[in-house]
């Protein structure tokens, strides 16, 4: 009895159109992804186990760590709006191209007076150690105040809505130097406001 023969089949398959789509997806991941700023003051938050999340807009972020405190404004337009009222009331000339440089800085610490030559910095060399002392916020100088008051005119103007806040303090930092912020807010009639933490994990 003759024997049947089976045909052999290839056994390699063409992975061509996985790896296609591969890297569609892998491209698209890296063409949407927004780069992570390096923060000029970075700090550790406490932890908590609160998951609120901030608002995406018309969000104003006061951060606070070894003693300094920096400011930022979510939107680019209110940041511009924010320095040329700072400028008027500090009779300081901002030209465009200042402003356009600040519309691009997310958070900053310097007095207002040295915004200008923070401006003049290369922005590698901005969130460099000691270049940013944090802005000045006591009772003979409070010019936190006035980046809060300003900024709050500022986004009223440009977005017609209500600046929020948050308070993002570093776990470190000494109590009084966090409520000195919250009663600069206080003193403003924002009696509301987030204070940003960290996640807090089952063995905490």
């Amino acid at each position: 009895m003759a024997k049947v023969k089976m045909s052999k089949k290839a056994t390699s398959i063409d992975m061509t159109a996985m790896c296609d789509v591969a890297f569609l997806l892998l491209t698209f991941f890296i063409l949407t992804a927004t780069a992570k700023m390096p923060e000029p003051l970075p700090v550790d938050t406490p932890n908590s186990t609160v998951q609120t999340k901030l608002p995406d807009t018309d969000l104003s972020t006061i951060t606070v760590g070894d003693g300094k405190v920096f400011f930022g404004v979510t939107d680019r337009e209110v940041r511009k709006k924010t320095l040329e009222l700072m400028g008027d009331q500090f009779n300081i000339k901002f030209n465009d191209d200042d402003k356009a440089k600040f519309a691009l800085i997310e958070t900053f610490g310097v007095p207002v007076n040295q915004v200008k030559s923070l401006l003049a910095l290369k922005a590698s060399d901005r969130n460099k150690a000691g270049i940013q002392p944090g802005i000045p916020h006591d009772s003979l100088d409070n010019q936190l105040k006035e980046w809060i008051l300003n900024a709050r005119r500022a986004n009223d103007e440009i977005r017609g809505n209500q600046l929020n806040f948050a308070i993002k303090g570093d776990m470190k930092e000494d109590y009084p130097e966090i409520k000195k912020i919250m009663d600069i807010l206080q003193d403003q009639n924002v009696n509301k406001f987030n204070l940003v933490t960290g996640l807090r994990n089952e063995n905490f």
